[in-house]
């Protein structure tokens, strides 16, 4: 959520007495519309106070009560997008234009319109956006850092980088900038000049534990390093909040982990857990798999064989988390004829626009019937047009969002020649990974170990039926085979992309370009085998997963 407001607050805020005299016809009116102005911006404070404290369904009330009497209220539409940003972040996008539109000179406004964009992976309107705010503004730290992180979403590190240099000249200590050029330098394999920034920020008490999650990620630990000693200290403050305890917890039980202290390590991932509180539905979640296994049968494609583009050059790189898809992504991404986009939201806005990610839905079907072969062009085209504006001249373009696993019926719908890599990892393995990292609350599976095993068995018979739709066409990448013979896999993925092998391939690890998932470090050595059956470290802290998991699990 977005807890950004103005601080031109004031200007918002009308004062003075009211008028006690009898006036005139034209008076009164001017009166009463003064009134009205204070009652909304009193109800807009009540809003704000609301949103700060996560009581968003108050917030939204008072905020549409406002608009009800004040249709166009600028403050009212940009308090509802900063409640539905991560929860909605389509409607989200809606009232920050409007209140754009409402108040053009605005530069946070604009500032959160390009931070939505971001989130959705649209990043020619977010830099739009941000750069007019900080034409408005140009000392704005907040957009500074906003642009240096779009521009390493849209693989441009060398241009994020001076932005988060620049935002640290005008503001040292604000919380963005330490943090964003940590996160700058790591994305490009700059490790060690990261661990400094997040050192200062942890010696000015920047967001700790953050700077502290970030800072263990930077390097893997043979000995004990003294800030392990200081993530503890901090974790005995009884006024962390949940966020703050989970990020502490996940950075202490990274260095036990590299320590080989596994059952240390593992007491603060689950203590991770608890802090962060996350909660998933299962059962709901397994409804939505067997509407999607139901309604995406091979009858309904071959009707629609005809449907989308018939480019080749988008690539979808899918799986679990932590199943080796940063890696593929990597090697894939190091042949000259190919361009790694890194995770793209962009199907995934479509998937949701259509209704097929809406696990409340009772219709599905309706939402495939609803994609014409017209619609269905329309999409297709603007998506590769999307494609082309991050490589104009790439023979095929990865997006390696791990969850497109969920829409790859609609992946075909759309490109009916696109090429889809599912990496598979053993199971235990790829569970007890994702448990060890502060992953979001859009990952909320991650919640505790049988939930996940849950969800990784719903996974697991959603990727079986699309193989069973797509016989032959999706390449399975599994990872463990990928370590162990290194050229000989990464040929069959360049050979299924349909281009020429290139050395390059072997040397991913020296590829230039931003990484910007948990693998960063990892990505930039090259391959080793310490991950495979690493869950045995474990065996007795993740019962729960190795039942859930049942059949899947590889003892």
């Amino acid at each position: 959520m977005n807890n950004r407001l103005p601080p031109a607050w004031s200007k918002h805020i009308r004062s003075g007495p009211a008028p006690q005299a009898k006036l005139p016809q034209a008076s009164l009116l001017k009166t009463n519309l003064r009134a009205r102005e204070r009652a909304d911006d009193e109800l807009l404070k009540q809003a704000y106070e609301h949103q700060q404290a996560k009581r968003l369904d108050e917030a939204q009330d008072l905020c549409l009560q406002v608009l009800a009497r004040t249709p166009n209220h600028p403050l009212a539409m940009y308090i509802l997008g900063t409640v539905y940003v991560g929860y909605d972040d389509e409607k989200s996008l809606r009232y920050f234009a409007r209140a754009v539109g409402e108040e053009p000179k605005n530069p946070y406004y604009h500032l959160s319109l390009g931070d939505v964009y971001v989130k959705l992976s649209e990043f020619s309107s977010a830099i739009k956006h941000i750069e007019y705010a900080l034409d408005l503004q140009p000392d704005l730290v907040e957009a500074l850092c906003s642009l240096g992180r779009v521009y390493l979403a849209f693989d441009k590190p060398e241009m994020a980088l001076p932005l988060f240099e620049k935002a640290l000249k005008t503001n040292r200590d604000h919380p963005k900038v330490r943090i964003g050029l940590a996160n700058a330098l790591s994305s490009l394999g700059r490790m060690d000049e990261a661990a400094t920034y997040l050192k200062e920020a942890i010696d000015r008490r920047i967001e700790v534990p953050t700077a502290y999650n970030d800072l263990v990620h930077t390097r893997k630990f043979a000995e004990e390093p003294a800030e392990l000693q200081s993530i503890l200290r901090e974790l005995d403050n009884s006024k962390l909040g949940g966020q703050c305890a989970g990020q502490l917890h996940h950075a202490a039980g990274k260095v036990l982990n590299d320590l080989k202290r596994y059952e240390q390590a593992f007491f603060h991932f689950n203590k991770a857990k608890e802090a962060l509180g996350y909660r998933f539905d299962v059962d709901q979640y397994r409804r939505w798999v067997d509407s999607m296994i139901e309604i995406f049968t091979p009858d309904l494609l071959a009707e629609r064989a005809s449907y989308g583009n018939s480019s080749e050059v988008p690539v979808f790189v899918v799986g679990m988390p932590r199943s080796g898809t940063t890696l593929t992504e990597q090697i894939c991404a190091s042949h000259p004829y190919a361009h790694g986009a890194g995770e793209l939201s962009k199907l995934r806005r479509v998937a949701n626009a259509t209704g097929l990610l809406d696990r409340s839905s009772g219709d599905m079907a309706q939402s495939i019937m609803s994609i014409t072969p017209d619609l269905s062009k329309m999409l297709a085209d603007e998506h590769l047009a999307y494609l082309r504006e991050r490589a104009p001249h790439a023979a095929r373009v990865i997006d390696k969002m791990p969850h497109n696993f969920e829409v790859v019926g609609l992946i075909w719908l759309l490109f009916p020649n696109a090429r889809v890599i599912h990496c598979r990892r053993d199971a235990i393995d790829n569970c007890v990974s994702c448990f060890m990292l502060a992953f979001s609350e859009g990952h909320s599976y991650n919640c505790d170990l049988r939930t996940l095993g849950l969800y990784y068995r719903e996974y697991d018979r959603l990727m079986r039926h699309w193989n069973r739709v797509f016989p032959g066409r999706i390449l399975e990448n599994r990872y463990e085979t990928l370590i162990e013979n290194q050229e000989e896999q990464s040929r069959r993925l360049i050979n299924y992309l349909g281009l020429s092998w290139d050395d390059a391939c072997l040397r991913f690890f020296e590829r230039d370009g931003a990484v910007n998932t948990y693998s960063r470090w990892q990505v930039r050595q090259p391959i080793y085998k310490s991950s495979v059956k690493r869950w045995k470290n474990y065996e007795r802290e993740i019962q729960p997963l190795i039942e859930a998991l049942g059949d899947l699990a590889e003892i």
